[in-house]
């Protein structure tokens, strides 16, 4: 392939700086510091009763569920000051807010005056306040009514040769109820490409721990961290992406837990927390977390944890007693082949490739010699990598070894990004379903769902590339942002003739568009839902599978704004028409009817309206969690893998993606990243000292940051370089401005997951 450059086209973030600005590294996270910025966000945004009305029933019983991240509500009591944390306030604040998009303010800015804003000016602009329609060739969007609306689709959908023309997205904010519906249409209009944002963060996890404890999640309660003797964090920032997870940490500090955190950077949320509930929280120190950090060079988990069981075995052989044979000979297979696997890799090397010092790993080795209650937790530090399957496997090696799963105080963790992702998968919203769940389709609604897999999110982007895929409707989420590779994905998006977003705020993905465009405002958790005179209630499943009801309580902004369950309802009725055999008007009219045919479909949702009314809501079944493994052989397996040293080459870094503590996901709250002592700037690259020098650079110049896989050259201009504890020839950027650097061919091994997180860069100095 030729050496083609892209170039860029308003698809992307602006390239000027803000104003770099820095401070000191954080030593705790949370305090009173994050209680004066969330109630700023609120204020701004909400107003004072109207932001309070809302706080005021965030994640409480008889409350809604938080937009942002997916980390459990206690399943006892939950504080009457605020069971949230600071960045669930801001999603809180932006979801509340009064300001309002119009037609008249799409009638005074063009699609291409909005596209040269920063992803977080686009998104402070407010809550869309109805339909919008973007004529071929039009350059403003325009109202339009909700019935000519979901026409315009349908024609669009009917008038495909086949419906694997069709792509149809779900974010991770959809609810159980509007999810169920949309799959269901999905699979009757005749395709199974659904793609989510699990392809995009834990869909390596769900390979990982289905391959090899039969089951796609994770199998701790929050109680279980109560019980623990250790608790192993890898590749997550808690402090940012899943703050609340703050307090379960230090109640299990207080009650004897050891904690280990692995990762690249010294993140302030493992190092200490201000409990801002609690008086020492808001004056004192706080808690420190922290027992053990292990600074992994990016993705040298592997062979870190590879290690550290091969000291273990050694262990075991001075004296039994390390590992849990009784466990490993009862429910799992593989073991000794796993032994001898071991036996062939030299400590010593994979200690190096993993960049941690062999004191370190030796002091890791003998804190969990005796100890056996473990609850290992991670998130897309582990997941986004090629070899991200394989490393998550040998999370679950190490706990089988030590026989810490199906017992309290012990278990696996993947801890989930937005709120409802795992609740999506599991109401079916997966582009490769189960025989099983075809099958209940078939025999519950009276049609023949589609057999052959769908594609997913890197499948749908390739699609649309090559005209395979001519029609993109996403259920929520910023899909150009989120995705890999901005500037080929925004060229496959624009050869669709149409895309469809059905949203509550402006996001860039408006405004990288296909032939024609249309957006479809939708309610938010906060607002409430009327419906046959009637406030109704949706339901999320959380990290660790807790399945709760969630009632909005604000006045919506607009009256022209549909729930997601009434968008899909119309939108099925628009398409199928007269061939539909399922009553969409029924589930339009209450959604205990939507609730009723999902218990009857999904498993684990036996009297599904009676036990999500009860305040707290109800587990679903885990087998991991009652001690038995869904596999073949109905035992746990043990993965041999290799790790594959990157080889960087002279003046290459190892760059990984993150988030700055003013973001969720692709949502901007603002410009700060205080933790990190980083402030009113996002482009910047985080760098080590010793590769700065090598660079023949200093803190503060501005480069150009570049990615040459498959003879395509991706570029990211200008950005300031940061001095920052960081391992040698890593770097850290944040996304998405650097998203245009990940390859859309570059995917997680059985995931196809982007490789978000290892991504071979070179620096040029900026003029």
């Amino acid at each position: 392939m030729s050496n083609e450059k892209i170039s860029t086209d308003g698809t992307e973030n602006p390239e000027e700086h803000t104003g770099l600005k820095r401070g000191k590294i954080k030593e705790a996270a949370a305090g009173f510091e994050a209680i004066a910025v969330a109630g700023k966000h609120i204020l701004n945004e909400a107003g004072l009763f109207r932001g309070l009305k809302a706080l005021n029933k965030l994640n409480k019983k008889d409350g809604f569920d938080c937009p942002s991240c997916a980390w459990p509500d206690p399943d006892d009591e939950r504080s009457a000051l605020g069971e949230y944390c600071e960045n669930g306030a801001k999603a809180i604040a932006e979801e509340a807010t009064t300001k309002k998009l119009t037609a008249e303010f799409f009638a005074t800015h063009s699609v291409q005056e909005l596209a040269s804003l920063s992803d977080f000016e686009i998104g402070r602009k407010g809550r869309i306040a109805e339909p919008l329609y973007l004529p071929k060739g039009a350059t403003h969007y325009q109202p339009i009514s909700w019935d000519e609306a979901f026409k315009k689709i349908a024609l669009q959908l009917n008038q495909l040769s086949s419906p694997d023309e069709a792509l149809f997205y779900t974010s991770g904010r959809t609810s159980n109820e509007a999810a169920f519906l949309y799959q269901l249409f999905v699979r009757e209009f005749g395709t199974n490409n659904l793609p989510d944002c699990s392809n995009m963060c834990h869909e390596s996890s769900g390979v990982a721990l289905n391959e090899s404890l039969g089951i796609g999640k994770g199998s701790v309660k929050l109680e279980d961290f109560y019980e623990a003797e250790v608790i192993i964090i890898l590749g997550q920032n808690p402090g940012t992406n899943h703050p609340r997870m703050l307090t379960a940490l230090q109640k299990a500090k207080k009650k004897g837990a050891l904690i280990i955190a692995i990762n690249p950077l010294p993140e302030t949320g493992l190092m200490g927390f201000k409990n801002p509930q609690q008086l020492n929280g808001i004056i004192g120190a706080g808690t420190p977390l922290t027992d053990i950090f292990l600074p992994v060079t990016i993705n040298g988990d592997m062979p870190l944890l590879q290690a550290i069981e091969k000291l273990l075995l050694e262990e075991e052989r001075l004296g039994p007693g390390v590992l849990d044979t009784t466990f490993i000979e009862k429910n799992t297979e593989g073991f000794s082949d796993f032994v001898k696997h071991l036996a062939t890799l030299d400590t010593d090397t994979m200690i190096k490739q993993s960049g941690v010092e062999k004191s370190l790993v030796i002091q890791t080795a003998q804190a969990l010699k005796h100890r056996k209650k473990i609850i290992a937790c991670w998130a897309m530090g582990l997941t986004q990598h090629k070899n991200a399957v394989d490393t998550i496997k040998e999370i679950v090696n190490l706990l089988l070894m030590k026989g810490s799963i199906g017992k309290p105080g012990a278990g696996t963790c993947p801890v989930r990004g937005h709120s409802n992702v795992q609740g999506d998968r599991t109401m079916g919203i997966y582009e490769k379903p189960s025989k099983k769940l075809l099958e209940s389709l078939q025999k519950n609604f009276g049609f023949t769902p589609p057999q052959h897999h769908g594609y997913d999110v890197v499948d749908s982007i390739n699609a649309m590339h090559e005209g395979k895929a001519k029609v993109f409707i996403a259920m929520g989420g910023n899909f150009l942002s989120a995705t890999p590779d901005t500037q080929f994905t925004a060229e496959a998006l624009r050869k669709c003739s149409l895309t469809v977003h059905v949203s509550t705020k402006l996001n860039r993905s408006h405004l990288v568009h296909g032939e024609e465009a249309i957006i479809l405002p939708t309610l938010g958790r906060s607002d409430k839902d009327m419906t046959g005179g009637e406030v109704q209630f949706v339901s999320c499943e959380n990290s660790m599978g807790v399945v709760q009801s969630s009632k909005g309580v604000l006045d919506p902004i607009s009256d022209k704004l549909l729930s997601e369950p009434a968008i899909v309802c119309r939108l099925a009725k628009a398409v199928l028409g007269s061939r539909t055999k399922i009553n969409w008007d029924n589930y339009e009219k209450h959604y205990d009817n939507i609730r009723d045919d999902i218990e009857r479909t999904i498993p684990g949702f036996e009297s599904y309206n009676q036990r999500v009314r009860k305040p707290g809501g109800f587990y679903l079944p885990n087998c991991n969690r009652e001690g038995s493994f869904d596999t073949a052989s109905l035992k746990a397996h043990f993965n041999l893998a290799t790790f594959v040293d990157p080889k960087l080459q002279e003046g290459e870094l190892l760059m990984m993606t993150i988030r700055s503590h003013d973001q969720f996901n692709t949502t901007i709250y603002g410009l700060d990243d205080r933790y990190r002592g980083i402030y009113n700037e996002r482009r910047v690259i985080l760098m080590n000292g010793d590769d700065i020098c090598e660079h023949n650079l200093q803190d503060g110049d501005t480069v150009d940051l570049f990615n040459n896989d498959n003879g395509r050259e991706r570029v990211a201009h200008n950005f300031i370089v940061v001095e920052y504890p960081i391992p040698k020839k890593c770097a850290a950027t944040y996304f998405p401005e650097t998203n245009v650097l990940v390859p859309v061919t570059s995917v997680a091994d059985k995931s196809n997951t982007p490789v978000s997180k290892a991504v071979r860069i070179r620096l040029k100095r900026t003029a």
